[in-house]
């Protein structure tokens, strides 16, 4: 269906694709993978024909059609949700904004060729009936409530919503089109738990092909099967969800490696041999004919290292065993209930995870704990020597543009020395001279790990996280993920991530409009126990 046939481009001074070819068939769902700057969202922009390859071909087949959902949605103001979603439906959409304009032309007196409008009206129909036209309202309802909006804001001025809303409206516009080949550049990113394992189900049942970026591993590997890498300029498929992909790229990479070190061992023995024997004219035919096999022999290249992150806590201190006791805590929202009666105790070295439906309670829950937020009634206690640190979803926001990654960290801790703020910033992936970027270049991964770097440098003894693997690549989950594992305080948290769930949680906090459900063990445990992923999936 999309060929891409000995492609090479330049962004600036990086060359991001080398004469590299890949294809995408019908029916293939491949996974788009390789290191932030490798080209992914060029590679979109190139088969969307919003950019041309420098050299090679770009190769759609004719008809097919084409449903791009990028991270930069544009302007959105003056419409309904619903209606903003149906206006991205493809042919069906043009063919109902004629409907409408015949209808008014029908009603319209002054209409002169009323039998010639009658005509084309019952054609449009007809065709808008064929299209389904007529189910697309309750169809595009369908795809909102399955990336969580309630019938409020399925019918408000989508220009009210907040940026992550109107991801998810881009995103079902292109979901209700069902077009021959869906292009999502980082889908899971903005949605919640139960959007999340809605949309891999819709995603599963999609008969067309796609290809796609996300930084959510379980996500990946429930949809994918092919893998396509970019790195170094080429693009190299590998059959298989990520996980087939992580352990073919390793194996690769350990044959490659062999491959290399023998070939260097060999080439180090003819080097000898010709150093040794090219003044002796008895050898001279030997050593020469070892000079031009040395010239004919294709070298091997050592595996390109990809520079794995890391992060240790230094010990912190100990905080008392009650960390943040909450006692019948009513919360509300002008009518609306949030909490009512809530008794919570967190204890030492706990790692609760909070789950729940999309306003459910669960930031609002954190904002209590963390004293951001003040109960109506009720009382919310911190422990003894409790030390703590708060990632929040608005957190980003805070961090003054002018300044830099260094002087950021340098703000937060004047009085450490400068290597231990680079070997932090090192850490969370701004090594160099990157610790030099300003922060109102950053993306919006590297400002969340930024914020992460300021916040985890001096360790807390209670880490409290609203959603923190929101911007981050599955470089530095991976390495949050590993750090969090053998930290040694406590910890409350909101995730969407299920393999961060899975990883770090011991306790469960479920906020359903039922009430609160507490389960001990960890979010592995919750679905065994409750045959379910998360609690808005329940029937």
């Amino acid at each position: 269906m999309i060929r891409l046939d000995n492609i090479s481009k330049q962004n600036g001074r990086q060359l991001l694709f080398i004469e590299t070819s890949a294809a995408l068939q019908r029916g293939e769902k491949i996974g788009l993978v390789g290191p932030n700057g490798a080209g992914k969202t060029t590679l979109f922009r190139m088969i969307t024909s919003k950019e041309p390859p420098d050299e090679g071909l770009v190769l759609v087949d004719r008809g097919v059609t084409i449903g791009f959902f990028s991270q930069d949605v544009g302007e959105m103001s003056g419409r309904s949700a619903v209606a903003e979603v149906m206006e991205g439906a493809g042919d069906v959409s043009a063919v109902a904004a004629e409907l409408r304009d015949l209808e008014a032309a029908l009603a319209d007196p002054d209409t002169t060729d009323f039998d010639a409008v009658l005509e084309r009206f019952g054609e449009v129909q007809a065709r808008f009936e064929e299209l389904g036209g007529y189910a697309l309202e309750g169809r595009a309802r369908e795809v909102l409530d399955g990336l969580g909006f309630s019938q409020e804001m399925m019918e408000g001025d989508v220009g009210k919503l907040s940026g992550g809303w109107k991801m998810r409206v881009a995103l079902a516009r292109i979901l209700l089109m069902r077009p021959d080949v869906m292009l999502l550049d980082e889908p899971s990113n903005h949605l919640d738990l139960e959007s999340l394992i809605w949309l891999e189900n819709f995603l599963g049942g999609y008969d067309g092909a796609l290809l796609m970026t996300s930084h959510d591993r379980e996500f990946m590997n429930r949809i994918v099967n092919k893998i396509i890498e970019i790195d170094g300029g080429s693009l190299t498929s590998y059959a298989g969800d990520y996980e087939f992909y992580e352990a073919q790229r390793a194996m690769a990479e350990r044959q490659q490696q062999a491959q290399f070190e023998r070939q260097q061992a060999m080439l180090a023995k003819e080097i000898k041999f010709i150093e040794r024997f090219k003044a002796r004219a008895s050898h001279a035919a030997q050593v020469q004919s070892r000079v031009k096999k040395l010239d004919k022999i294709e070298r091997v290249e050592p595996p390109r290292r990809r520079q794995a992150i890391s992060f240790e806590f230094q010990p912190a201190p100990r905080s008392g065993d009650d960390v943040v006791n909450l006692k019948g805590v009513h919360k509300r929202y002008g009518s609306r209930v949030i909490y009512e009666g809530l008794d919570f105790l967190l204890r030492r070295r706990e790692r609760c995870a909070v789950l729940g439906t999309n306003g459910a309670g669960k930031s609002t829950l954190l904002k209590l704990a963390t004293g951001h937020l003040a109960p109506d009634t009720g009382s919310v206690a911190l422990g003894g020597s409790v030390k703590m640190a708060y990632f929040a979803q608005h957190a980003m926001e805070l961090l003054d543009g002018e300044r830099t990654v260094l002087q950021s960290l340098e703000d937060e801790f004047p009085r450490a020395n400068q290597a231990a703020l680079r070997g932090v910033a090192g850490a969370f992936g701004f090594p160099g001279d990157d610790v030099d970027k300003r922060c109102r270049v950053l993306s919006g991964g590297e400002k969340a790990r930024l914020v992460m770097a300021r916040m985890l440098f001096d360790p807390p003894n209670f880490i409290v996280l609203d959603e923190p693997t929101n911007h981050l690549d599955m470089a530095t989950k991976d390495m949050l993920i590993a750090a969090l594992a053998e930290y040694e305080g406590t910890m409350l948290f909101v995730s969407h991530d299920r393999r961060f769930l899975a990883a770090l949680s011991n306790r469960i906090l479920e906020v359903t409009p039922d009430g609160v459900h507490d389960y001990g063990g960890g979010y592995t445990e919750y679905v065994a126990r409750t045959g379910q992923e998360a609690p808005g999936l329940r029937s």
